[in-house]
């Protein structure tokens, strides 16, 4: 199973024909890339649960809500979904965009609630250096380079801006993306090496998973 050269030239096309008439002249086209991509999708999950344990995964729609957005173009030129970990006790999600020159693989957490947020800085703050050692381990840091997200300008309340740490508890999201060219998606490998940059993730979420589930005196929650 594998993305197709066709795939990306189909969406490069929606992406310079962005509009209602074209797209439906060619909706039979796209259901078969459509087919496709969650083909490829459903065998992700299948290998994925081979390294982690995934309840499922969902495949975005094409179509864009347009309703508070100034660009009224009305799809997406991408396939992409993410894969939800199983359980309680497994927190964190992957990711997979397929986009013509912008396709890539990640995962993390994009819109942590407040109590979430709350917990990891409190970790954070009592001892960074567990994270900072998974994110500077060196293959880590070679797939995914810094940690992403939005964050503060200064500290957060109650911290200062001084404090161990304070690069990661200014996050107020904790995203990892690795990119990949178009000659690398529709390559043989492709699959192979998504599963193998969701293992390179998984300490991280092993790390979040723990935090996540218990109290600041390291008691489960669950």
């Amino acid at each position: 199973m594998s993305i197709t050269n066709d795939t990306l030239h189909f969406l490069k096309a929606l992406e310079a024909n962005n509009n209602r008439e074209w797209f439906n002249e060619n909706k039979s086209i796209f259901k078969s890339h459509e087919a496709n991509a969650k083909a490829f999708f459903q065998e992700i999950e299948k290998e994925l649960n081979t390294i982690d344990n995934i309840s499922g995964h969902k495949v975005y729609r094409i179509y864009r809500d347009v309703r508070f957005s100034k660009d009224k173009s009305p799809y997406k030129n991408r396939f992409a979904g993410g894969f939800t970990r199983a359980t309680a006790a497994l927190r964190g999600g992957y990711y997979l965009n397929i986009e013509p020159g912008n396709s890539g693989v990640g995962g993390g957490f994009y819109s942590p609630n407040k109590e979430d947020l709350q917990r990891i800085r409190q970790e954070v703050a009592f001892d960074p250096t567990p994270l900072q050692a998974i994110l500077n381990e060196t293959k880590f840091k070679q797939t995914f380079g810094e940690l992403q997200g939005d964050a503060l300008k200064t500290a957060p309340r109650g911290y200062n801006i001084d404090s161990p740490g304070i690069e990661i508890l200014q996050k107020k999201q904790f995203i990892l993306f690795k990119s990949f060219t178009d000659k690398e998606v529709i390559s043989p490998d492709f699959l192979k090496n998504v599963i193998m940059t969701y293992s390179v993730l998984r300490p991280f979420f092993d790390y979040m998973s723990d935090v996540l589930t218990t109290d600041e005196n390291g008691t489960s929650i669950l």
